[in-house]
């Protein structure tokens, strides 16, 4: 059996500058800074008896060929690492669902990649299952996301990464046990309660294309100071700049946000957050807050302890394989 484990992450500043259509557009290229966090999906995969494929998910499925299958990215990452039959794939997650805005579709593909080519005898390079990834899920399947995903997934860590018509360039952020400590007690993730499609949000067009770009290019200057900011480990800065970021996002599109997200918006931000923003495409999934030690405990007081939230904390491995035996 084979099982491999991969980070989701959360993206500090530059979303959607990562995307082809700005990215390779602009001079300078997209740019994101973003981090792996410590929660993750879980890929086993193990050789069968007969000839049969079975796919476990939030639906199962038993069919007899690859092209039988429904999972889109199951059935293209066989395909790209060679598996023809005889296999059972389960995926699970420590956060369960699609729409989070912590990028777990891409984690998934990611995970899926590391196992197959392990249990195919191959050790694939973390660039080579970025790569893939992003072939499979933007190139074969044609959806309408960035590239950043599919990096923070493989690389792990903190990183500035940037996009462009030279291709994609991971530089890891290094940052001492001091500054890692505070991150976690400082940046706390809050669910909205919400998930959404980000292909549907990320797919809408824009009614002022001219203020989308300009928006765009703000976003992505936003990323160019959190990575001095980050260097510099000025983690009250970067706070503060998830406000600016968030109030340049939600103007894109009128599907990034919606009454109940901007209540919740207010409420963390009343309570003492120094800044706050939505990850992801937007309308849903979690939102990253930053504010003084002590505000995971107020925010919990005064949204209620049905309210889901944890602490933000880092994993430095990236996509890895936690069990392999052939």
């Amino acid at each position: 059996m084979i099982m491999s484990r991969t980070p989701l992450r959360v993206s500090f500043c530059g979303g959607g500058t990562d995307i082809d259509g700005f990215s390779m557009a602009e001079p300078s290229g997209g740019r994101v800074v973003s981090a792996a966090i410590r929660k993750y999906v879980y890929v086993t995969l193990n050789r069968r008896f007969d000839e049969s494929i079975r796919i476990s998910y939030s639906s199962i499925e038993n069919v007899d060929s690859v092209s039988q299958i429904q999972h889109g990215l199951v059935r293209e990452a066989l395909q790209l690492t060679g598996i023809e039959s005889g296999l059972e794939v389960t995926t699970i997650a420590d956060i369960p669902g699609r729409g989070t805005g912590l990028g777990s579709s891409s984690s998934v593909t990611v995970g899926l990649l590391n196992a197959m080519h392990t249990l195919q005898g191959r050790k694939p390079t973390k660039e080579q299952l970025s790569e893939e990834a992003c072939k499979i899920e933007i190139e074969i399947l044609g959806a309408p996301i960035g590239r950043q995903d599919q990096y923070a997934a493989s690389f792990g860590g903190i990183n500035s990464i940037r996009f462009g018509g030279q291709g994609v360039s991971v530089e890891p952020i290094e940052i001492g046990d001091e500054m890692l400590a505070d991150i976690s007690n400082r940046f706390t993730l809050v669910f909205t309660g919400m998930t959404r499609s980000a292909s549907k949000v990320l797919a809408e067009e824009s009614e002022d294309e001219g203020d989308k770009g300009s928006r765009m290019r703000e976003i992505r200057e936003h990323a160019d100071q959190a990575a001095m900011m980050f260097q510099n480990g000025d983690l009250d800065s970067i706070g503060a700049i998830l406000n600016d970021t968030w109030k340049a996002k939600r103007g894109i599109s009128s599907l990034i946000t919606n009454p109940s997200i901007d209540e919740l918006y207010g409420r963390v931000m009343s309570s003492g957050a120094i800044g706050a923003k939505l990850l992801g495409a937007g309308n849903g999934g979690f939102l990253l807050v930053y504010g003084e030690t002590g505000l995971r405990e107020t925010l919990q007081g005064e949204l209620g302890p049905e309210s889901r939230m944890f602490p933000m904390e880092i994993d430095f491995s990236g996509s890895t394989i936690i069990h392999g035996i052939l």
